[in-house]
């Protein structure tokens, strides 16, 4: 069968990565792809937001199976187009998506549904907003509605903080029309950590537990990225809680999706801070987590073509999901002045030599080819994931292939894993 990834990043290249090792899959195309998913698949130029381009490219090629990677098209209503046109396509619809597209309806899900989560409020005017704060203190957690890809969240510890990301939010419009509206929401104290599902509308299969790294320096410093780093499985996620996670969270939100009139089907990720009264949901994404793909994905033994056929014909319960039992940890390097501002085609040195290292593999995100040579195009560059009998193992694999890799301005973080690892951090934020 030919397959299409839809994307450009490193969850992409993770997708085709995998996809590509089903016996079932005869061609994969990427579209637009990137240095590293030329390598599997055949690179398509077409944006993953011209939804028309791929139906026509889809219809052309005559693709059996299209999997949808990032949250712009889905929320967009890509999976609709194709669906509407008798193509299958694995992801959910718009309506469904909006669990991610819009915060304000994710909570009002939560809040009507009884699904464990942070008290918020919403506002749309700053002044409004300003009283919330001024009455309630901080710390408080302010979010933007709509998608802001991955930089949407401020964690404010004190008033003038949650004050100021509050104006820039609704005033200034930092984040545009994703901005429209503001939730503010209670501070959660907990481990944080992301369970990803497999639905088919009305069945559930729970994938193994990873833990991202958000902020851009060791120790949990600097502002929100897309992601540093994580890594698979979370030692404090026990079976006893990833119980109380699927009933409490995952199977509710997927029978709540039913009753609103839009089933989900697709990859269901759930942002879990674990708390002193429990799981509560700080988010949900309609796709698959970067960079939790590229520790999650390695570690599945499933044929995902399989998942992808049974959650389209509703029959998931049938599916038992076998896992690797190594550990995996990814470790992203990414362009100097991330998540702000930053050069890009920049040289990137030593993929081939990290790539060659055992236990290690090199998923791309923002490179690009450049007649023989690889560069940079994005702020998060490369992961480099690691596996091993253990996660300490894995981590220094991962580390070690890392360390072949070299481009102006590379920074990456050096704790990765510490919450399971403890400290481990050379001190140094740069290469």
């Amino acid at each position: 069968m030919k397959v299409l990834v839809v994307g450009s990043g490193g969850r992409e290249h993770a997708l085709v990565w995998k996809l590509a090792q089903s016996p079932r899959v005869k061609k994969v195309f990427a579209a637009p792809g990137n240095a590293g998913t030329a390598e599997l698949a055949e690179n398509v130029s077409v944006a993953a937001t011209d939804s028309l381009g791929l139906l026509q490219f889809a219809q052309m090629k005559r693709i059996d199976l299209t999997v949808v990677g990032p949250e712009a098209p889905l929320t967009a209503g890509l999976v609709d187009l194709f669906v509407g046109h008798g193509l299958a396509v694995y992801g959910p619809t718009r309506a469904a998506a909006a669990i991610e597209g819009s915060k304000v309806f994710s909570k009002g899900l939560m809040q009507k549904y009884n699904i464990p989560t942070a008290e918020h409020q919403v506002f749309s005017q700053f002044e409004e907003a300003r009283s919330y704060i001024e009455a309630k203190g901080a710390p408080l957690v302010l979010k933007a509605d709509g998608l802001a890809a991955g930089k949407g969240v401020i964690v404010a510890f004190t008033k003038e903080e949650a004050l100021i990301a509050a104006h820039e939010i609704l005033t200034e419009r930092c984040f545009g029309a994703a901005g429209d509206r503001l939730i503010i929401e209670e501070y959660l104290e907990g481990e944080e950590v992301t369970v990803l599902a497999f639905s088919d509308g009305e069945h559930v299969l729970t994938l193994e537990a990873s833990q991202d790294h958000k902020r851009a320096f060791d120790g949990d410093r600097g502002p929100n990225t897309g992601g540093m780093g994580a890594y698979s499985p979370v030692p404090a996620l026990t079976r006893e809680i990833r119980e109380q996670v699927e009933n409490t969270i995952l199977k509710p939100t997927v029978a709540a999706m039913v009753a609103e009139g839009c089933p989900y089907h697709g990859v269901l990720y759930a942002g879990i801070m674990l708390t002193s009264a429990g799981p509560k949901v700080l988010e949900f994404n309609a796709r698959f987590g970067d960079p939790e793909a590229q520790v999650v994905l390695p570690r599945l033994e499933t044929d995902l073509v399989e998942v992808a056929e049974a959650t389209l014909a509703g029959r998931l319960d049938s599916l038992h999901l076998a896992w690797r039992p190594e550990a995996a940890l990814t470790v992203v390097l990414a362009s100097g002045g991330n998540p702000g501002r930053y050069e890009t085609g920049l040289p990137i040195q030593g993929l081939a030599q990290a790539a060659a290292q055992p236990d290690a593999l090199v998923f791309h995100a923002g490179t690009r080819r450049e007649g023989e040579q690889v560069v940079t195009a994005g702020g998060r560059v490369l992961a480099i994931t690691g596996m091993g009998p253990d996660l300490a193992a894995a981590r220094e694999r991962a580390y070690e292939a890392a360390g072949m890799i070299d481009f102006p301005g590379l920074h990456l973080r050096r704790d990765i894993g510490w919450r399971a690892l403890g400290s481990f951090s050379t001190g140094n934020e740069g290469k």
